[in-house]
This record gives structure tokens, sequence and C-alpha cells, in this order.
């Protein structure tokens, strides 16, 4: 009865690890908690392992804590299985941070008792290996939350009104920094009254008020900030801004509760799954709308009145709503399905060199002018290593890239890991050749989350032999097991030295197996790894040469939002060399970037500058203008991001240079306005590209009346 705590621990412990690729995770306010707990979890676990069978284990007082600690680590895991995006934030907070204080005290207690129980401890444990982690578990520290916004709910209720400092750290902390943010808090704050209401909680009711009032509170004051914050001389009156993003409407449209909205930003509302008014949260008998020509022609009288220029309806309509729940509607992805981030609107760029690659030769990303050959250093990694500081690759988080440390301090280092560390490691890969299913398929998933924490375990699993054994595994007919060892040789790919290694341990064909056969997420993964592989110039020779630009042009054209990007990104990188350029127009990639190009796929930035890279060569060029790339490039010119301007002009310059049939047509989709509003308001170097453009206009102008008069 009393093992049983212990293993109800580990499975517990378990069960929560395994959550790290689950979509929700991906939220900003989720992961942020996740990734402390799962700081203080996998010691914990690693300990546990090694104690599992051992006397020590029985103890009554040990066991006291182990089942306290696993009530707590249940709780957590329900809350963080079961978060949605439309649940509310607030509520998330106040449940999860005293769980996560029991956490931190629970296992402190553990710690502390084997610690002196010294002789009883298996062999592989020791007082001097157990006191770093009994150091990191009391120092541990997380942004308590819970009780700013206790603080902040009490200064409302006394009329004194509440910090403004505390207030904006509090809506920072809960990220309900935008307007849409607030209105489905409220949203969600309603909807459990109305729950608390119908059991009679009393209690729970008085506390759900109080939230509510702290959220409208932080509403109106947002809406006052930003009425008060336009830059034309005359106040734009509330009436006729959309309730939804607070900007003058341009296309307003009635809802069945009778209010009116902008077109886009509803729209936007609706497909997130949102059936209730955002501002009377009544529940909606339909979501139609249709256009209020009323409002229309009042708030075009009252522009004309006053002076105002009305906003250009097409920019309305590429509207975009910042913030990760709303980018997750707009791409048509489900709410439960893959997290987002290096889901935003850029490539992964190294820290410090911030660039990105270029089109050509004469065109500068983030300050710096790259040469044909140059990439980011690491693959997506954000997030610092709770154990040694570095940077740890989390699936979806972004890639912004580290400055790893030299190879030779690295090595240094990999002796100073705890023995318990390094013990596991070990047999970890002695299980990757076990014929057991289920144990390969634990280890892979051991050895990805080890190799996510810190370069010193990156190292370790490398010193280990584990490389060759999870490329073996990449062939798994098991879907778990491939998908843990893609991504954990995606994690170890993060240290320079094993990107040389896995490509050396002949990984290319069994990650292109993983791209043409393996689930959802370990596509994704293997797209990612070809990116960070293909950062070595070597490397990317070799993947050239292989087959894979095929398979990751398919998923360019056939996969998730997230997919997408993880192969535009990996086709990006080796597109740096002219050889694999002609490969990537053959398979077809350019009709799949023009698509992509579309704002509501959100991916405009990511496919331009592929795109552009790709006119370098004369098959690129032809692919482009036969796929209807041009008028896709002057829009981008137009409307698109200042990066998105400044590409668009790199490509139509290249094109408009090297065939003056293509100059032609980039004349009669209406490039010059564009261009030379760009020459005028862009970037340095897009108005060096916008101004070298218009030149060659003018410079072939006379030669094609010449050719009119005769």
């Amino acid at each position: 009865m009393e093992i049983s705590n212990s293993k109800a621990l580990v499975k517990n412990i378990s069960c929560l690890l395994n959550l790290s690729s689950r979509a929700n995770i991906s939220f900003e306010l989720v992961k942020r908690y996740y990734q402390k707990v799962e700081e203080i979890l996998m010691v914990m676990k690693l300990v546990l392992d090694a104690i599992l069978d051992a006397q020590i284990a029985s103890d009554e007082s040990l066991q006291e804590a182990f089942a306290s600690l696993s009530d707590s680590v249940n709780e957590l895991r329900e809350i963080f299985e079961t978060w949605h995006p439309l649940m509310s934030k607030t509520c998330y907070v106040l449940q999860v941070e005293p769980l996560m204080t029991k956490v931190q005290s629970s296992s402190f207690n553990i710690f502390e008792f084997l610690k002196d129980s010294e002789q009883f401890l298996p062999a592989e444990l020791s007082t001097a290996s157990l006191e770093p982690f009994l150091q990191k578990f009391k120092n541990w520290r997380f942004e308590q939350t819970s009780a700013l916004i206790k603080s902040t709910m009490r200064d409302i209720l006394d009329a004194t009104g509440p910090n403004l400092d505390c207030l904006e750290k509090v809506t920072d902390l809960l990220s309900l920094k935008s307007n849409q943010e607030l209105l489905i808090e409220a949203v969600a704050l309603k909807n459990l009254k109305g729950t608390a209401e119908q059991a009679e909680n009393t209690c729970k009711i008085y506390y759900l008020d109080q939230l509510l009032a702290l959220v409208t509170y932080m509403h109106e004051r947002l809406v006052l900030l930003k009425l008060s914050a336009n830059n034309n001389t005359v106040q734009i009156p509330a009436v006729v801004c959309c309730p939804l993003s607070l900007e003058l409407m341009t296309d307003p449209v009635i809802v069945a509760s009778g209010q009116t909205y902008e077109r886009a930003s509803i729209r936007k509302w609706f497909e997130l799954g949102l059936t209730v008014c955002p501002k009377t949260h009544e529940t909606l008998a339909h979501t139609n709308f249709l256009p209020n020509y009323i409002a229309k022609a009042l708030i075009a009288n009252w522009c004309e009145s006053n002076g105002v220029k009305l906003p250009d309806p097409m920019k309305s309509m590429k509207l975009k709503l910042h913030s990760s729940l709303i980018d997750h509607a707009t791409t048509g992805a489900p709410l439960d399905s893959h997290m987002a981030q290096l889901r935003n609107n850029q490539f992964a760029l190294p820290k410090s060199t911030r660039a990105l690659g270029c089109p050509d030769k004469g065109l500068t990303f983030y300050g710096v002018n790259c040469q044909e050959g140059t990439s980011p250093s690491n693959p997506r990694s954000s997030s610092e290593d709770p154990f040694s500081g570095e940077a740890v690759d989390v699936h979806g988080l972004g890639m912004d890239s580290i400055s790893p440390r030299s190879s030779e301090h690295k090595k240094a280092n990999s002796g100073d890991l705890p023995s318990i560390v390094e013990t596991h490691i070990q047999k970890m890969v002695e299980d990757l050749k076990c014929t057991i299913m289920e144990v390969k398929r634990d280890a892979t998933a051991e050895l990805r989350l080890l190799a996510k924490y810190s370069m010193d375990n990156r190292i370790a699993i490398t010193n280990c032999g584990g490389i060759p054994l999870l490329v073996n595994s990449l062939r798994s007919t098991d879907t778990k097991t491939q998908e843990n060892a893609v991504t954990a040789l995606l994690n170890l790919s993060i240290h320079d030295d094993n990107k040389v290694a896995i490509v050396n341990a002949d990984a290319i064909e069994p990650l292109i197996h993983v791209l043409e056969s393996g689930n959802t997420e370990a596509k994704e993964n293997a797209a990612a790894t070809f990116f960070s592989l293909s950062v070595i110039k070597e490397n990317k020779v070799r993947i050239g040469k292989s087959r894979a630009i095929q398979p990751l042009v398919d998923l360019l054209g056939n996969g998730t939002p997230r997919g997408k990007t993880d192969a535009v990104t990996a086709l990006f990188n080796l597109s740096t060399l002219r050889i694999n350029k002609a490969q990537i127009v053959q398979a077809g990639a350019v009709k799949y970037l023009v698509e992509l190009m579309d704002p509501a796929a959100g991916m405009v930035d990511k496919a331009v500058v592929l795109l552009s890279n790709l006119a370098a060569i004369p098959e690129g060029r032809l692919a482009i203008v036969e796929e209807g790339g041009i008028p896709i490039l002057v829009e981008v010119v137009e409307l698109g991001s200042a990066r998105g301007k400044e590409t668009a002009a790199a490509a139509l310059l290249v094109l408009c240079t090297k065939s003056s049939k293509f100059c032609n047509l980039v004349l009669l989709e209406g490039a010059v306005p564009p261009l030379v509003s760009l020459s005028q308001s862009g970037t340095p170097r897009a108005k060096a590209k916008a101004q070298t453009l218009l030149s060659y206009f003018r410079d072939q102008l006379p030669t094609r009346c010449r050719r009119g008069s005769q």
C-alpha cells in the first residue's frame, strides 16, 4: 500500500511531463507556469526512479510527502490538460499558483528527508548529488500574480482606485493586453458565474463578481487610452468605433443582438467559436450579420465634416488581432491543436547576428548584409534552461537562437553533471536497444525531455551513443516512438557539434521517411530538424543532394500552419545554395509560396523572403510569373509589413532588370504608386530598392516611346 504512493506519484509526474507537446501548453500564460513546474518535476522523477525499489521508499513520513505531492501534481495536470484559450486567465492563475507553492514545499521536504537519510540511499545517490537540487527547490521562484490580482481587486472595492503600475503589471502577466482578450476574459467569467448561480454557490458568485469588476475596470481604461491616443486632431467618438477593434469602422455590420461591429473583427470573433455578443454578452441566435448602411453613411458624413480620412477598407480587411488566440483562429487550426510560436511573423534569427540570409547579395535583413550561404546558427529555441541558464529547444516556442559556448567549454563542463543524471541518461540510451516497444517508447520520451533541458544533457546523450540509436528509431512503426525520436534529435541539434554527428549517423534518409510517413507533429519536427542541420554548409549540400526537398515542399503545400512554417524555414536555409534553388523551384514550391502570400494565411513575410530568394535564378523568375506572383508582390509592396515591402521590392527589382517582358507586367499591375510611397516612407533598404526600381522604369521609358513612334 505504501509503495503504491511512490508509484502513483511517478505516474502522475510522467503524465504531467508528457503534456509538453500539447497545443494548450503553447499559450504564453500556460507555458510560463508549466515550464516552472517542469523544472522541479523532471529532477523529482529522476530521484524517484532511483529510490523506487529501495527500502527508504517505504518510510511512513516519506510516503505522506509522496501522497501530498502526488495530489498537487495531479491537480496541476488536470488544470494544464483542460486549459482552453476561451477559459478565464484570472481564474487559471488563482488556481495554479497555490498548487505550485505546494509542489515546491513538498519537493523540498522530500529532498531534505533524503539528504538526512544518506545511509539508506541507493549507491548512485549521495548527499553531494542531492544538495544542488535541494538549493534549487529552496530558491525556486515564480511570479506571484495572484497576490497582485487580489490586491488590485481590494483597491477597486475600496473605491480608492487601483495602483496603475500594479494594474499594468497584472495586465501584462495575464496577457490581457488587447481589447479582444479582455472581452474574451469577461465572457469566460460570465460563463463561470452562470454555472455558480445554477449551483447556488454564493461565495463563488461574489468572488467572480469581484474578478468581473477588475476586468471591466481594465477594459474601460484600455478604451479610454485607445480613444485618447489617436493621432487625429479631432476626437473620434466611441459610437463610430468598433467595440472589438476600437478603430473607426469602415465596413460596419449588424449582428443578431442588434449591435454593430467592423465586419473583419466580428468575423474573427465568430471564427474563435464564440457565439455571444462581445458588447452585451448575450448568446446570439445565429452568427450571421448584415451590412449596416445607415451606420456606414453616418461614419462617412462624420469623417467628411471633421476632415478625417476614412481608413482604407482593404487594410481593414487585413486587420491583425495581436493575440495567440486570434492567430489560432485565423490559421484555421482547431483550438486544441498545435501551439503556435515559431509561429510569429518572422524567421528564426540568431541574436548574435540577427541575420536572416538574403534573396540577393545586396539585400540586408535586420541590419546585416548577407552573402550566399549565410543562415541562422541554431534551430528554434527560446526559453532559458532552468539548470544551466542556456537556451532550451522547446517545440513551438519560437526560434530565437542562442550564442552557444565553445565546444571545448561545453565538453569540459559535461563532467559536472550530477551522477544521477548521467546514470539515467546511460540507462535510457541502453533502453533504446530494447526490443520491447513500451520500453523503447519511454526511453525516447525521456531523452526528448532531457535533451530539451541543457547543453550538458545534449553532450551527455551524444557521448553515451544516443544519436545513432535515435536515428534508428526514426523508422519505428510506433508513431509515438518516432515522434519522440525526431524531437529528441531536433533538441540535440542545438549543439553545433551534434549537427554534424546527426548527419554523419546517416539521419537524412530516416528524417525524409518521417516527413513522408510520420504523424503531424513528427513531420513538423522533421522539417525543423532539417532547418537546424542545414545551418552547417556541408550539411546543406548533403541535404540538397538527397531527396529531402520534395517532401519539404509537399509539407509546405499540404501541412498544418505550423508544418508550413517549419517547411518554409527549412527550404529558406537550403535555398541559400544556388543548386538547391533550382530543385526547390522544380519541386513546385513557387505555387505554394504565392498562395501563402495571402494575408489570411498569416505567412506573408516568410513566403515572400523565400520567393525573393528563388527569383535569383531564371527558372525561379519564370515560375513566379506563371503562378501569378507579380500581382501578389505588388500588393505586398503596397500593404505588407515593413519587412515584407522591402523583400517584395527586392524581388520585383530582380524580375524587372532581368526581363523587359516581366518589367512590363510589373508596370501593368500598377506598381509605380506603391513604389513611390515606399521610396518616401519605407525602411532605408526598402527606399533604396524602390528608388532603384523607379529609376530603372524611367530609363526604360524613352526606349518604349521610340518603339511606339516607329
